[in-house]
């Protein structure tokens, strides 16, 4: 199986815990994590911040005024795949803990998420919708060796 071309840039915010979540999402991790998830060559943007940075964007963006896991800013699915995601990292990190993941699983879960709704899918349409992107991020995260996060 040839997978789509990918062109990532990694950005990490000014994080007060920052080599935690550096150590979580290794470079080439982030790229596989990403292209397992594409239907498309694509150009992507990882954005790892705070929870104020990610509570501005949702508030902006979303007009919901609290911060959350993942934003997927979508841009362009054809013929290149153009997004940037979003991901808060003391929501992920309090998330992991929560659901008993590890940090490095549960980010490759909301990558694989955010790199999904990049192409289109979206969970928030109908239960129907909401159940095949659910199968799809199991079966991608199942190919890459990591269990089911909605156990």
């Amino acid at each position: 199986m040839t997978l789509p071309r990918l062109s990532l840039s990694l950005q990490f915010g000014a994080l007060a815990d920052a080599p935690v979540h550096r150590a979580a999402l290794p470079r080439h991790k982030v790229v596989r994590w990403i292209r397992h998830a594409l239907e498309a060559d694509a150009e992507i943007t990882v954005r790892i911040v705070d929870a104020e940075e990610a509570q501005a964007l949702n508030r902006d963006y979303r007009h919901k005024d609290y911060a959350t896991n993942v934003l997927t800013f979508d841009y362009a699915m054809e013929p290149v795949v153009m997004a940037d995601l979003v991901l808060c990292a003391p929501v992920v990190e309090r998330e992991a803990r929560e659901q008993h993941r590890t940090l490095a699983d549960h980010y490759a879960h909301l990558l694989v998420h955010g790199t999904l709704h990049a192409q289109g899918w979206d969970h928030e349409t109908g239960e129907a919708d909401a159940e095949a992107m659910e199968a799809r991020e199991i079966e991608i995260l199942a190919g890459l060796g990591i269990g089911n996060p909605y156990r």
